[in-house]
């Protein structure tokens, strides 16, 4: 199994949408969008000139499977926040997971130099929760009730990993390592 990044194409924006709009990639966000083609391309246009976001497509064995995005680079105090999906189900796996996690964090301390980097999930997404923590995150906060999604209120789980933190636990994570710097090459 092979991880590799790429800028996210034109070509790229029905699946995107098609992921996003999953129930069961949804069930687990902020929100349950209505996308179309047209908006796809205006948000893929705005991503595209946003010095404070960067997009990338996830390829498992060269196959289109989800996307990874980082928030925040543009903000002085170096903490920034980050989510993933990976849409194809059959490409899914904890192998994937924890390459883009711990290669992220390499990316985040290593090659931009920010102090963190920090993610909210569903506290019910038990599962990302427990890859988080194995990765060395550490659980800053639950909020009860923080998210109003089609009239339901779900709590929230804020996660950090800090540059100090990956520092003490990263000699113990072993992990395949991805680059991330190829989406400055091509932007």
């Amino acid at each position: 199994m092979s991880v590799t990044l790429r800028k996210i194409r034109e070509s790229d924006l029905e699946a995107i949408m098609n992921w996003r709009m999953d129930p069961e990639i949804t069930r687990y966000m902020n929100t349950d969008p209505r996308l179309t083609l047209e908006g796809q391309k205006k948000w893929l246009a705005a991503i595209r000139d946003n010095p404070d976001v960067r997009y990338w497509m996830i390829l498992v064995d060269g196959q289109e499977a989800g996307v990874i995005n980082l928030t925040g680079l543009t903000r002085e105090d170096g903490v920034l926040g980050w989510a993933y999906y990976v849409g194809e189900k059959k490409l899914r796996s904890l192998k994937t997971a924890l390459t883009l996690e711990m290669s992220l964090y390499d990316y985040i301390f290593d090659t931009l130099h920010k102090e963190a980097l920090i993610s909210d999930v569903f506290t019910l997404n038990k599962g990302v929760i427990q890859l988080h923590l194995l990765c060395g995150c550490e659980i800053m906060e639950e909020k009860k009730a923080h998210i109003c999604k089609n009239d339901v209120f779900y709590d929230v789980t804020f996660m950090q990993m800090t540059r100090e933190r990956w520092q003490q636990v990263r000699t113990g994570k072993k992990h395949e390592s991805i680059s991330f710097e190829k989406y400055t090459d091509e932007r």
